[in-house]
């Protein structure tokens, strides 16, 4: 239990259990930058070294929070996400050639957005938001973001409690390498959209011709 001496999310987690897990990650899901996979690695260890949580409740919770989530969030960014980017989108570097490339990048490939980003530090708390702003089908959005919501929990939760208290020994390692995955890997991301956004933005506007609406 040495890993969880200390930090405030095991108190959240020994005083709160399956409620903590739920609340904190369905705001994630929904848009806001909490520490959702961090408190389901937390919950599991606790499960796995104490008992004091059935680990497959912690994983129920975690995978109904996420989706429940992302649906909210996805919902949110169909509503509003749109005219405010349209109207304020050129503050952050999102002109309307962007945000029509977003809708394209959404549109062929907007299930494996969804599903991967549930594993993706930098997309987990936004990729339903986007997706909703983007208009990505409704139905697909819930197949991709149910499949991925449980995968995520349950890979998730069960490798953390089968780890035990070997986590402690290699969360360090793994969690440095994961960090480098998703430095290199979103750098090499910016590189490639560098490269090839003029081509992109042409088969964009070839895909979607005309002014992008709010409806």
């Amino acid at each position: 239990m040495s890993f969880l001496q200390g930090l405030p999310i095991g108190d959240l987690i020994a005083h709160y259990g399956y409620l903590a897990i739920f609340v904190i990650i369905t705001l994630e899901s929904a848009g806001l930058p909490l520490p959702g996979e961090t408190i389901l690695l937390t919950s599991a260890i606790y499960a796995g070294s104490t008992g004091g949580l059935n680990i497959v409740l912690v994983v129920v919770a975690a995978a109904t929070a996420a989706i429940l989530g992302d649906n909210l969030g996805y919902w949110v960014g169909r509503r509003w996400g749109m005219p405010l980017l349209l109207r304020y989108g050129h503050l952050i570097a999102l002109d309307h050639g962007r945000l029509k490339l977003g809708q394209y990048l959404f549109r062929e490939h907007g299930g494996k957005i969804v599903f991967f980003g549930r594993f993706t530090a930098m997309l987990r708390a936004y990729a339903a938001v986007l997706a909703g702003v983007n208009k990505l089908d409704a139905r697909r959005f819930f197949i991709f973001n149910g499949l991925g919501g449980v995968a995520w929990a349950s890979i998730m939760g069960f490798g953390a409690y089968w780890c035990g208290r070997s986590i402690e020994h290699i969360i360090g390692p793994i969690g440095l390498g994961l960090l480098a995955f998703v430095v290199f890997g979103g750098l090499a991301l910016w590189l490639f959209m560098k490269r090839h956004e003029e081509r992109l933005l042409i088969k964009a506007e070839a895909a979607i011709p005309g002014p992008l609406t709010t409806h």
